[in-house]
């Protein structure tokens, strides 16, 4: 039985990841920033009698990561697994997205992984092993308009972690990147919905239209949260792991044009996107018009 740190697991695939490594026998130690919105986690915990418990940390906090980090490390012992589910997603046109929501977004999805790693590095050093999952996202290796801030911060994870594999597979320690499709969580959800004044550029409504269609057909994230139990219990090596029956189409249709023709399908007008779209996934995207 290993002990698995994840963060973000208030909802999606945080709580997911959270049940199936306890159903799995695994003691967890499931993180968020407000354990008040744990309610569904903890009753599922108790209705089961799953070995999880839930502890209060802000990854975009210093202090909240170390005294969390050292509180669970001797309360339940060393720290096998960390999982870096935690993230949060903004979109927008670059021009019209204020700065502060890039910053925002980057605080957490990199700095806070960051954060978790740095904490938890010393003490799988010492013991000379140890799992690192980050979870990133298709996003994280294609750039679509209207994702700078949530794709940016992605790219950077992506990187982040493969020198991170570089620097620590001689210590024992296993590096993996879990890159999601399209899963049906709050943030995709979230995606779909347009509550931004007019603006200039349509790239953002193109978003949500993709995102509604794909939610037509939900993928649960249950199906993260098994590859996640599949690289702690295999051992496997493997870096990256793309998740989900979108994922690898998608890295193909953006691996099977060079950047110019990327750029150039975005600027076509919103017609012949759709029409775009529909020819090469087989999916209507574009919106219905309301009488």
């Amino acid at each position: 039985m290993a002990t698995i740190l994840i963060t973000g697991c208030s909802k999606g695939i945080g709580m997911s990841a959270a049940l199936i490594f306890a159903r799995a026998g695994h003691q967890v130690a499931a993180t968020m920033r407000n354990p008040t919105n744990a309610r569904e986690l903890h009753d599922v915990a108790v209705k089961e009698k799953l070995p999880i418990r839930i502890f209060k940390l802000d990854v975009d906090s210093d202090e909240s990561v170390s005294s969390t980090v050292e509180r669970i490390t001797k309360e339940m012992g060393f720290i096998d697994v960390l999982i870096n589910n935690a993230g949060i997603e903004r979109s927008g046109a670059i021009e019209e997205t204020q700065l502060l929501a890039f910053r925002a977004v980057m605080e957490t999805n990199y700095f806070g992984v960051i954060r978790c790693v740095q904490a938890v590095l010393p003490l799988m050093r010492k013991q000379g092993k140890g799992c690192i999952i980050n979870v990133a996202s298709v996003a994280g290796r294609v750039a679509s308009a209207a994702m700078a801030p949530y794709s940016a911060s992605k790219f950077a994870l992506e990187s982040f972690s493969e020198i991170l594999a570089q620097e620590v597979k001689a210590l024992g320690i296993r590096v993996a990147i879990v890159e999601p499709g399209i899963i049906d969580t709050p943030m995709a959800q979230h995606i779909t919905v347009i509550t931004l004044p007019a603006s200039n550029y349509s790239h953002q409504l193109r978003l949500a239209a993709l995102f509604t269609a794909s939610l037509k057909r939900p993928v649960s994230p249950t199906i993260v949260a098994d590859k996640m139990l599949e690289i702690v219990e295999t051992g496997t090596l493997q870096l990256r792991h793309l998740v989900g029956p979108d994922a690898i189409p998608f890295i193909n249709w953006r691996q099977s044009m060079n950047d110019e023709a990327w750029i150039n399908l975005a600027a076509l007008d919103d017609d012949a996107w759709y029409e775009r779209i529909k020819g090469d996934f087989g999916m209507e995207v574009k919106p219905v018009a309301v009488v």
